[in-house]
Parts: structure tokens; sequence; C-alpha cells
């Protein structure tokens, strides 16, 4: 298997469109939740309307057509869960449907992508009609999966124009339920027409929400067409976002007379925005115009903007010493002559080239791999009866801003299922748990069903950030015995020992070889047994047996497991007593 794992994996479920018989719907309005639920934009409770972009005291900061532009609901999507065969969103906007290089469907239209149980993304299509209330009908929706929620599905809103009523409306007898937004911070992307979405076919390929997509993390699309000028009042707005990354991608909108303007906005850009946060700040240059071979004029004109962007990053680098400040340049984005729809709005081809440029330079900033390697991040849904997994992984966000963890339990239901915060409704050994860990600060990062892809999702997106651990322990790779070779489990377990080292270089890393399972042992001493070849140890990485208990002539001990694979009372007790040494160990 290749290093690309999930293009190999089999879609387990279609969504087509088709004509069928519609029998009744009942309708939900996102506006009508008790939480905010839209995302992809902040100031939730200071807007006009939560299809808006900016809170409504900008008004009196900002240009009127900045304002006026961040009416419209570019980047803004609504996630929810359904096992509906039909879903319909009808919705009213305030403005013409179409522009004269940019279709209806990018302009005014929606885009619907579904999650399997496994985090399989599949586009939905649909039937449309666009009138004085537009109408997309996605039916005949089917469902591998067993989870009674049916699949999470994720909803982009127009580019282009101000969305003023939405209803969503699936099957009578259909589950349905909104999807929180999450405590992630965003990546917050400041730009042009670009930025806002133009020239894309449809919402879902406008560059910021192919990065969201792909990155399956919170993004901000600050995108005005024509108004991206690097001004301080938009820097101002900026700055109130607790950001992850900030994006900033104006200078096609600083050409000409405006280039003299680029040092001082941006380095005053910086200022305002160091004034609140340390985040990452990536500078990005003009990706270039289409006829910039054919056009000196044009070509002098985007080159110049360039080494104007160029100056500024030299000197906040030399003046502030700032390390944390990142950089993306024309020939990183990469267009060619085929790239544009004009001389320069993006068309989807362009838009899948701008998005690839920025996951590298994302992923390089943010999780220090600007390639995942074998096994790339997935969320997973797989245990409908016992847990919500984007649930644990929210209450663990909000978590990490409560307590500070000396020490951090990584791994599937196992640890899941032994004990600690954040509660679960089952707890297997919580004596032994309190036993092991009396006086000491212990997040249990174990997730029911868990495999190698899901556990550096959830690294990937903040729960080991935020603090300074002294001790993880890694306890991952049984759920992949179905689905992945030895040497492929080694890899992946080697994959996130780089990924923890990054999130919390300061911890030392106890890598804890794989307890027995039923019918597996062999298997298992095996891998144990590759694992021990392959991993590169050092005074901050271990590798450790805690397994030794466990056995009953070579078999498992059956008396100490419920199933065969997890636990009893009896087994956390045999597993805490190996792992004390460890937990104890002085640095």
């Amino acid at each position: 298997m290749n290093n690309r794992l999930r293009i190999g994996l089999i879609v387990c479920f279609i969504c087509m469109s088709f004509p069928v018989v519609q029998g009744q719907s009942k309708w939900f309005n996102p506006l009508e939740h008790l939480e905010p639920v839209i995302a992809g934009t902040h100031w939730h409770g200071e807007k006009e309307s939560e299809f808006h972009r900016f809170p409504s005291r900008a008004k009196d900061m900002v240009r009127t057509p900045l304002w006026n532009l961040s009416k419209e609901s570019a980047g803004l999507y609504i996630s929810f869960y359904s096992n509906s065969s039909s879903i319909q969103i009808k919705y009213t906007v305030t403005s013409g449907h179409s522009m004269y290089h940019m279709p209806s469907t990018g302009v005014s239209g929606v885009d619907l992508f579904t999650y399997n149980s496994d985090g399989q993304e599949q586009r939905c299509t649909a039937t449309m009609n666009f009138g004085d209330t537009i109408s997309y009908n996605f039916n005949g929706l089917t469902y591998s999966n067993n989870h009674a929620l049916g699949n999470e599905f994720r909803l982009f809103l127009p580019l282009y124009n101000s969305v003023s009523s939405l209803q969503i409306g699936v099957d009578e007898n259909a589950e349905f339920e909104f999807i929180p937004l999450s405590n992630q911070k965003p990546i917050v992307a400041y730009g042009t027409s670009i930025t806002q979405g133009a020239c894309a076919s449809r919402p879902g390929m406008a560059w910021t929400n192919i990065l969201q997509r792909r990155l399956d993390a919170p993004v901000v699309n600050i995108g005005f067409s024509g108004n991206g000028q690097l001004e301080a009042e938009v820097f101002e707005l900026l700055s109130e976002i607790d950001s992850e990354l900030y994006i900033i991608d104006c200078l096609p909108n600083m050409t000409n007379d405006r280039a003299d303007l680029i040092i001082d906005r941006v380095v005053e850009g910086y200022k305002i925005l160091r004034k609140k946060s340390d985040a990452p700040i990536l500078f990005v240059e003009h990706c270039g115009y289409l006829n910039g071979l054919t056009s000196k004029s044009f070509q002098t004109s985007y080159e110049e903007t360039n080494e104007k962007l160029k100056i500024a990053y030299k000197q906040i680098r030399k003046e502030f010493s700032d390390s944390n400040i990142h950089y993306l340049s024309f020939e990183e984005i990469g267009f060619s002559i085929e790239s544009q729809v004009d001389y320069i709005h993006p068309n989807d081809y362009g838009m899948i080239q701008y998005a690839d440029a920025y996951e590298k330079k994302c992923r390089e900033i943010l999780h220090g791999n600007p390639e995942e390697g074998l096994f790339l991040a997935v969320k997973q849904r797989r245990e409908p009866d016992n847990y919500e997994w984007k649930e644990r992984h929210e209450a663990i966000l909000e978590l990490n801003k409560e307590v500070k963890p000396e020490v951090l339990m990584i791994g599937n239901s196992i640890v899941h299922f032994w004990a600690g915060k954040p509660d679960m409704h089952r707890k297997s050994g919580e004596k032994a748990w309190n036993s092991l860990f009396k006086n000491k600060s212990v997040t249990n990062l174990g997730f029911g069903w868990d495999r190698i892809e899901n556990v550096k999702w959830r690294m990937n997106h903040g729960e080991l950030s935020g603090f300074d651990a002294e001790k993880v322990f890694l306890m991952i790779g049984t759920n992949n015995l179905v689905t992945n070779s030895n040497e492929e489990i080694v890899q992946g377990i080697i994959e996130l020992t780089k990924s923890i080292k990054h999130y919390q270089p300061k911890a030392h890393l106890y890598v804890v070889k794989l307890l027995p399972r039923r019918a597996q042992e062999g298997r298992i001493n095996e891998l144990n047994a590759l694992l021990e070849e392959s991993i590169e140890l050092n005074e901050n990485l271990s590798l450790i047996d805690i397994s030794k208990d466990l056995y009953l002539n070579e078999k498992v001990n059956e008396s100490l497991f419920s199933d065969g694979l997890h636990p009893n009372e009896k087994g956390y007790m045999k597993m805490a007593k190996q792992l004390k040494p460890f937990v104890n160990q002085k640095r």
C-alpha cells in the first residue's frame, strides 16, 4: 500500500441524484438552533445575520464596499448528521445569481459533501433550480454504515451572494442533528476576490474550502473582491480572532498605484496582529497574471508587488526577530496558462493548484510534516452505541483549556474504557487508574475503535497543543490489524512518534508494545519484534512492554479480559503494575 492510503480505500456509500418520489419532509433552520452552527466565520451573536462575515460594529470601521462584501457568505458552511435518503436545501439570496465570468453554481449555489464512519469523503450531486427561492435536491442517498444518525454532512454556502434565509429538509422519519462548532482554533485567510472564491464553479472548489476539507480544520474566509488592501481596520478585526494561522494574501489588489503602500501596510498589519497573538503569519506573493508573458506591463505590475512584499518580510524578520512568520512565493503557487478564467481569477484547476500550495505550507507550519506519510490523518465514527467520536474530541479540546496535564494516555478503546478524564460512561479499570496516577494530572486520549490514522488526525487538531506534558504513553495499532500489514503498522507507529515529538517536544514518549489479543497472539509477537527492530530510541523515546502478566501459556489470559481484547479490572491492575515504574520515573 503506498503513501496515499485513503485513495485506495473503497468508498462505502453512494451520493447520486436521480428522480425519486418525494414523501413528506421535515425542515430545519440553522438560525433557529439554540447554539450557532454556521462555521467558517467568527463574531457569533455580534452580527446582523449569522450568514454575514463581520460584526455589526464593523460597518463604522471599514469602507462601504468592503462592508457590503462582508455580507456575502464565502467560506461559510454548516455541518450536520443525517441518515435521510433525500436532503433538500431551500434558500434565498439578495443579488443576481451569476456574473459574466463565474456561473450561478459558484456565485449563488451550494455544495454538499458527506463523510462515512471511516472518515471517507464523497461529494453529493443534486438537481437544482435557480429562482426567487433556490433549491437543491440531493436524492437517492444510501449508507453502508449502521450509525443511528447516518453520515456527517458539510454544506458550503454561496461564494458571491448574501443568503437571507435557508432551510434543510430531510425525510419525515429520518434522523437529523446539527453539529456544534469546533473548539479548534481556525485558520484565518485575508485576501482578495481569489480568496473570496472567484472564479470557482461551485463553493467546494474555492481554495479556502478545499483547504478546509483537506485539513478538516476550521477556516475563516476574509476575502473581499477588489478590496483586500491590507487595511489597518481589517487587521484590527483579524486580531480579535484567536487564530491557529493567519494567511495574508492581498497583493492582487495592491498593484500599480497601491504598490508603494505594501511595505508600510504589511509592517503595520503585522504589528497589529502581534499585539494580541503569537500565531504564525503566512505572507503570500501575487499569483501572477495569465497574460504576463504577452504583456510586459502586466508582468512588471505583479513582479513589483512581490518585490515589495519580500522587502517587508525581510524587514519584519530583522527588526522583530520573529521566526514565526512564513512566506509563500509565486513559484510555489505555480500557476500556468491553464490556471485562470481571465487574466487573474483561478478556474477550478487553478483553485486546486492554490490549495495544493497552501496545504503543503500549512502542514509544514502547523504539523511539521509537509507530506503526511503512509497514514493520512482522518477522523472516524465507528461506535454508534458507545460514544460520539467528535464530541469526545471537542471535550478534550475544552479540557485542555482548563487543565494542563502532566501525563497523556493515547490509544484506542483499551485506554478509552480504562478511566480518567474526560468522563465516559464505561470505566472498566477505575481502581487501577486511580492507583497508578494518584496525585497526577492525566488526560485520557483513548478513543474506541481508533486506528493510527485517527490518532494522527486528533494530534493535528489540537489534542496535544497548548501545554507541555511530562510524559506521553502511546498504545495504538491493534485496530489496524484488519486493514494493514505488520510493516505498515510499524511505519504508522513511527510516524506517530514524530508527530508527538512535534507537538510535545519536551515530553518523554513511551511507545507501548501491542497488548495480546485472542487468536492474534502470534502475529502480535511478530509485530512487536519488528517494532523493536525498527524504532529508533533515544533519551526521550522509550519502547516498553507491559504485557507479560496478561498471557497464560502464550495465549491471552482470558480471566484478565472481558472479550479477549479489552482488559477487565484485574487486567488493568496487571497493566498498572507494569506501567507504574515508568509513570513514576524521574526525568
